[in-house]
């Protein structure tokens, strides 16, 4: 009766269960997983932002497929703004309720039943939910660690074949906090120059460099055929609001075809809403607020990491760059997700094993630099009891 794209395991994982039979027997958890801003002890401007949905021209319906022209002039204004991205149209933004919905859009716009999308590896872990659906198949792509993550290029060119249709970026990636340099950047240009590839760049972490300076957007990248990803989610620590948008670029005729193309398929589902599209300047604007703030927790709670990690000699941090993750090495003497499970159960923390996001061996476990700082410092300390028992 069902199709095969939704042959997924549906039953909970033992990581999931031990969670369970935590919550059942009232266990409080320290949570080192967590990634919902609004639930990590920030103050928003909560006024401005329930003030913004409040406009008289909600109760009006103005379908535009692209979104309504003042919402998409917002998002160039930020680019504008923020990432000196000079001359970024309107025209050339096509809103969705999330990223997650912008992939499916450009998953449907460049592949047809089971062709081929590169994606790196580790990465995060919803990209193969999203090509189930859209019957594309997934072929990984390393990222090499050297002090520091690097594409690993030669790998990039062993994966490619006839049926490859784009190359997946994430800019920082999620969870290894690495931008690309570059010199990589312009890897991934000739690359899919050479092999008639479009390349997908996923930013929407772009704004949290832990240095406070300002990366390079792939926003008006212009010598392949770009389609930038971002939305509220992570720029304004919004996810319930549900804005993310498709920023298109590269060479003229390929760029006009591809929006052509887009607005069909953004068209067919009219997915935007117009109260959270009239708030869009009012609630980009509240990333100055917010941003700063998510930043200095970001910034402690590393600090605090590398503090307790100067005490041991088991565990390591990997070098991470900005995003609100970070990679812990650590003894691989047992599978990650067994490893995670004691942590629950020995000392109540609860943080994601590597395999969630696919790297390539045990030996990692990934922390939120966006839990509270009282409580990541408790749980880092608890952690490492465990692992350096």
């Amino acid at each position: 009766m069902f199709s095969r794209r939704t042959e997924w395991k549906l039953t909970p994982n033992r990581f999931t269960q031990a969670q369970a039979e935590l919550r059942a027997a009232g266990t409080e958890v320290l949570d080192l997983s967590i990634s919902n801003p609004t639930r990590a002890d920030l103050h928003y401007d909560d006024e401005a932002i329930l003030q913004s949905l409040l406009q008289p021209g909600a109760m009006d319906y103005d379908p535009q497929p692209k979104g309504l022209l003042a919402a998409r002039q917002s998002v160039a204004r930020y680019y504008h703004d923020t990432h000196d991205a000079f001359g970024v149209d309107p025209e050339s933004l096509i809103l969705t309720t999330s990223t997650s919905e912008g992939y499916t859009y450009v998953f449907r716009l460049l592949c047809n039943p089971e062709d081929e999308v590169l994606v790196p590896k580790p990465s995060y872990p919803l990209f193969e939910f999203l090509a189930d659906l859209q019957d594309v198949k997934l072929v990984p792509y390393p990222l090499i660690y050297d002090q520091g993550w690097q594409i690993d290029f030669p790998s990039l060119y062993k994966a490619v074949n006839h049926r490859t249709r784009a190359v997946v970026l994430v800019h920082p990636n999620n969870p290894t906090g690495s931008y690309a340099s570059s010199a990589e950047m312009e890897g991934l240009n000739r690359f899919c120059a050479e092999y008639n590839l479009a390349l997908i760049v996923d930013e929407v972490f772009l704004d949290y460099a832990h240095d406070g300076a300002a990366r390079s957007s792939f926003v008006t990248n212009e010598d392949a055929l770009t389609f930038t990803l971002s939305g509220l989610s992570k720029i304004s620590g919004l996810p319930q609001m549900k804005v993310a948008w498709i920023a298109t670029s590269g060479p003229e005729d390929r760029k006009t075809q591809a929006l052509d193309r887009l607005e069909v398929i953004a068209d067919t589902y009219l997915s935007m809403n117009a109260p959270v599209q009239l708030a869009l300047p009012v609630l980009l604007e509240q990333r100055k607020n917010i941003q700063p703030l998510l930043l200095d927790r970001v910034r402690a709670n590393l600090a605090e990491l590398d503090r307790q990690l100067k005490h041991q000699k088991t565990c390591e941090r990997l070098r991470v760059d900005g995003g609100w993750y970070v990679v812990l090495r650590v003894p691989a003497l047992q599978p990650d997700e067994d490893l995670a499970i004691d942590l629950l159960h020995k000392v109540a923390v609860l943080a994601h094993p590597g395999h969630f996001y696919d790297f390539p061996a045990d030996g990692y476990l990934v922390l939120s630099l966006i839990t509270p700082v009282d409580d990541f410092r408790e749980g880092v300390s608890r952690l490492l009891t465990v692992l350096n028992d």
